[in-house]
């Protein structure tokens, strides 16, 4: 090779290798960007799923190990069928429908199933997978937990229903102390004092339903008694100088945690018998008999000489039911009721460990 040749050669050869170690470098570049993308996949909080256009999971990250039970190796090769309860199995075929038409769903709210049976609600984002031609070959699910979100939104929903029924029977029960007061008041400043004394009262009653910051009854101590409970409650409605409610049998503690609950209960009751019961009327009375058997504590809550009320088929049943079967849930309490021609007998049965453990 004469010099000429050999000087052009080696020019060429400086002239490639340049363009070489940039291709080098690109693919490096790209292999490290595809690590560090598929580390933020592994490492994500989210469930992150692929899958086939058929609905074959390829692949399942350490989110979606956590929020649906299964690990990547018994999930990957199955359908995502598995995770989606019978009822709900309609809306894969509408999401792959929709993947097929290249169209990207957001914040779809659904609920699936976890490998154990359990259900969760979740919130899902289903975008097209693409291979280098544009040509979509799958999807990609991330699905996130929102079971907290939405029993949060349950509970708001609950406090503003019991926030709106509160309001409605302190208006009901303020209309029934003026009208029961002015019966017995001689003179405008009994009548002022009276009602004065039943409002503070109905406001202590109220209090006690109220938990404080720390979620407790807002009734000071750890602990109180069932009839200083209840006295509480029926204060408001008390008459000067005749017993028109009375509490006889086995006076218990009742823990503070479960105070609420159980004045919430108790509240309901004088709530409705102030609104349509015995104590809506002058001569109406109402006795309480508690009485301890084991580890049961049946009270009896008996309205008389007040006006007929209506049974459940020809009242209607509204929030203030709702609330009375959450709270009796809650606390385990077994409530029947028996109408009668003058008033109401409410009898339950509470395990007693419901309130008076902590």
């Amino acid at each position: 090779m004469s010099n000429t040749d050999k000087e052009q050669h080696e020019g060429q050869a400086e002239l490639r290798f340049p363009q070489l170690e940039a291709d080098i470098e690109a693919a490096q570049h790209g292999h490290s960007a595809a690590a560090f993308l598929a580390a933020i996949v592994e490492s994500s909080d989210d469930a992150i799923v692929s899958k086939s256009l058929s609905g074959v999971i390829t692949t399942w990250n350490k989110g979606a190990e956590r929020l649906f039970g299964y690990t990547a190796d018994e999930a990957i090769g199955n359908p995502i069928t598995i995770l989606i309860p019978p009822d709900r199995l309609d809306e894969e075929p509408a999401i792959l429908a929709r993947i097929q038409a290249g169209e990207r769903v957001d914040h779809f709210e659904t609920i699936r199933r976890r490998k154990d049976g359990s259900l969760v609600d979740i919130s899902l984002t289903i975008s097209p997978i693409r291979d280098a031609n544009g040509k979509i070959i799958g999807a990609s699910k991330i699905a996130r937990d929102i079971s907290e979100r939405k029993r949060a939104a349950e509970r708001q929903d609950l406090l503003l229903r019991e926030m709106h029924h509160r309001v409605k029977n302190l208006f009901a029960i303020t209309s029934s102390i003026i009208t029961l007061a002015a019966k017995t008041a001689k003179t405008t400043s009994d009548l002022a004092a009276g009602v004065k004394d039943r409002l503070m009262a109905l406001s202590r009653a109220h209090e006690m339903t109220l938990p404080n910051l720390n979620g407790e009854a807002a009734t000071g101590g750890p602990r109180t008694k069932l009839f200083q409970l209840l006295s509480t409650i029926l204060a408001p409605y008390e008459r000067e100088g005749s017993d028109r409610w009375q509490l006889v049998g086995d006076d218990i503690d009742v823990n503070g945690n479960k105070i609420t609950n159980l004045a919430l209960l108790f509240h309901e009751f004088a709530t409705n018998a102030a609104k349509y019961g015995a104590l809506s009327v002058e001569e109406g009375k109402l006795d309480i008999a508690a009485k301890v058997t084991g580890e049961v504590l049946e009270i009896v809550w008996l309205e008389s000489s007040g006006p007929r009320q209506a049974a459940p088929e020809t009242r209607s049943i509204g929030f203030g039911s709702r609330l009375e079967h959450i709270v009796s849930r809650s606390l385990g309490v077994d409530i029947s009721r028996q109408w009668m021609s003058n008033g109401l007998a409410i009898r339950l049965s509470i395990p007693r460990h419901a309130i008076s453990e902590q």
